[in-house]
């Protein structure tokens, strides 16, 4: 039987045909990138799995449900509650701490994402009773802190970024901070911190 001019054979591609076969293939190209090919694979149900966790040099053990964020073991399964639970969404910084080096906002990383990693709180910069870390003496120093609710994140970014760059700029610290939120505007001072602590 002949084909009805104007309609695409059955050997032909539609536009559909065409769009349904970039797709599959874009998200195969997706599956293979090195970056999933390598992430381990871990399958948890809603109930509480057991997480093991490097935090500030100690190791600890904590059993949480999968959907509870880094912050919120941090705080309440492990009494650590240096990093404020503010915005709860990555808006202001205050939650920040190191996660194998990196700052990062603790209340959009789930703690199942930390297993087995090493995760640094503000808690872990000077011993307790202990002196003070350069960095945290130089924010009493120049009065780099005023409500202190910021403080924890923003010395936990600060650290990030002196660890990157021992002597940063000006300009380098302020792209450090720009994920932190200071409601009482004490910028300036904290600069001052962050330049005189470089030089420590």
């Amino acid at each position: 039987m002949p084909k009805k001019p104007g309609r695409p054979g059955p050997d032909s591609l539609s536009r559909r045909g065409f769009l349904r076969g970039v797709g599959a293939a874009g998200g195969a190209a997706a599956v293979g990138l090195p970056a999933f090919a390598e992430a381990p694979s871990r399958v948890v149900g809603a109930d509480g799995t057991k997480i093991r966790l490097n935090v500030n040099g100690t190791a600890r053990e904590v059993e949480i449900e999968p959907r509870v964020t880094l912050l919120d073991a941090l705080r309440n399964r492990l009494d650590l509650t240096g990093a404020k639970k503010i915005c709860d969404r990555g808006a202001c910084g205050g939650c920040t701490v190191l996660v194998d080096g990196l700052a990062v906002n603790s209340c959009l990383m789930l703690a199942i994402d930390a297993d087995g990693r090493k995760v640094q709180t503000v808690e872990g910069l000077s011993p307790e009773g202990g002196p003070l870390s350069p960095l945290q003496q130089a924010f009493c120093d120049h009065d780099a802190l005023q409500c202190g609710f910021c403080t924890p994140g923003m010395v936990m970014s600060c650290k990030a970024l002196l660890d990157r760059t021992p002597e940063p700029s000006l300009e380098q610290i302020r792209e450090g901070i720009a994920g932190n939120i200071c409601r009482c505007g004490t910028y300036n001072r904290i600069f001052d911190a962050v330049r005189a602590a470089s030089k420590k």
